[in-house]
């Protein structure tokens, strides 16, 4: 008998039924995440050779899906890369954000691999881009011949910090966020942080939206970091240039990346349902959908964790200068804390039903204790949600106009 895999024959009870054999395998799960700034430099070799198990050698072929704004600016030089080590690149841009984030886009993946005649074993293909970009094609990697193997190379920060380090795949259906996908792990992911130097600020503080996630739920630590330097980071788009800079940008990174490592490893595939790292992805989803193309995805995840955070307060988990820390942070950050689509409390009861669908009949949602810890709970009513997008609302609704001040009467002479 292989080691890892069960096989055992029982008998049904039924009068003239025949044998029964129940089947058990343990697929074993490898994948790396690797940094090397200056990945397409024409010295830098961490493709070549950074990851033992995916290897590229002079005379071998890669089939490169590139988001067409990252092929804008930096496709050359990742052609230029290819052809000076060697490597036969079909380069195909494609359009991915979220608006178009639908099968369409896999079956474009899928005919590029298909007119590549692409070795399913041997050619990896990369994926270079963002979140949805790597989400696509990690999809369609999944799904052509059972299973091709993929390299992700995130150029945003949330691919660096969140979708490049998971395993998840998918794109949307109908209203439904990633709806359609898998669970196929990218073969390594490489991580550069340069890509991040062209980066709009907007898309900068999408990022820290996941970061500042894995900080309310897991590191007060990684929360200090983000009070102190996230704005000074962000500003800097984690490019290092002063050595106070460089050390905040890899500390934050690497706690984050770490973090989410640590809370993914054990339940890769989810058999566990309450997981903390889908704090700020209760109502996001639905958010996000609804208010397409108006938020970005780390947007609705924040918005989705002010309106929680404000939950948590009128429960008596988060306190009022707690709160007032959160909600410094997100706006140090970069981020909105609130969209009008939360005054639709009906669509939040929608999220919240969509959302036990989803987590196998319970709420299993995450809130926040204090900041750093969390619980769960499954007792959320119409009520509390209607409660706590009050409370959010007067903490953000914007300033009335001050009253314009009555003219001033001119004093009559001699008066």
């Amino acid at each position: 008998m292989r080691s890892g895999t069960a096989f055992t024959q029982g008998l049904r009870q039924a009068v003239g039924d025949g044998p029964a054999w129940t089947v058990e395998a343990v697929r074993q799960v490898r994948y790396h995440v690797v940094s090397s700034d200056g990945l397409f430099e024409p010295g830098n070799t961490a493709l070549l050779d950074g990851c033992p198990d995916v290897p590229m050698k002079r005379g071998e072929r890669r089939l490169v899906v590139i988001d067409e704004n990252v092929d804008v600016l930096y496709g050359a030089q990742v052609r230029d890369w290819f052809a000076a080590h060697g490597i036969e690149a079909a380069v195909v841009p494609l359009r991915a954000d979220e608006t178009v984030k639908q099968w369409d886009a896999v079956s474009r993946v899928v005919d590029a691999m298909n007119d590549f005649g692409i070795d399913r074993r041997r050619e990896p293909v990369l994926a270079i881009g963002g979140g949805v970009l790597t989400d696509i094609v990690g999809f369609a990697a999944s799904l052509y011949r059972r299973g091709t193997p993929y390299i992700r190379i995130p150029t945003t920060l949330i691919g660096l910090v969140d979708a490049g380090v998971g395993v998840k795949t998918g794109v949307n259906y109908e209203r439904g966020k990633n709806r359609l996908g898998t669970y196929a792990p990218a073969t390594a992911t490489f991580l550069d942080r340069t890509f991040l130097r062209s980066l709009p600020y907007r898309h900068v503080s999408n990022g820290l939206a996941e970061i500042l996630k894995m900080a309310l739920i897991r590191s007060e630590d990684l929360f200090r970091l983000l009070e102190e330097h996230g704005p000074a980071v962000r500003a800097d788009r984690f490019q290092g240039t002063t050595p106070e800079l460089a050390a905040a940008s890899d500390a934050i990174v690497a706690e984050a990346i770490h973090l989410m490592l640590e809370e993914l490893q054990p339940n890769l595939w989810e058999s566990e349902l309450e997981r903390c790292v889908d704090y700020g992805h209760t109502f996001s989803p639905t958010l996000e959908m609804h208010a397409l193309p108006e938020l970005l995805h780390g947007e609705a995840v924040v918005i989705d964790m002010a309106l929680t955070t404000a939950m948590a307060t009128l429960r008596g988990d988060v306190t009022a200068a707690q709160a007032d820390r959160i909600h410094s942070a997100i706006r140090g950050l970069g981020l909105p804390a609130w969209n009008d689509v939360l005054h639709d409390t009906a669509l939040l009861e929608d999220a919240l039903r969509d959302t036990v669908r989803h987590r196998d009949g319970r709420q299993r949602l995450p809130l926040p204790m204090g900041i750093g810890r969390h619980r769960f709970v499954n007792d959320v009513t119409p009520g509390e949600l209607r409660d706590a997008a009050a409370l959010l609302w007067e903490h953000h609704r914007p300033a009335e106009p001050a009253a314009a001040a009555p003219a001033r009467v001119p004093e009559q002479v001699g008066a």
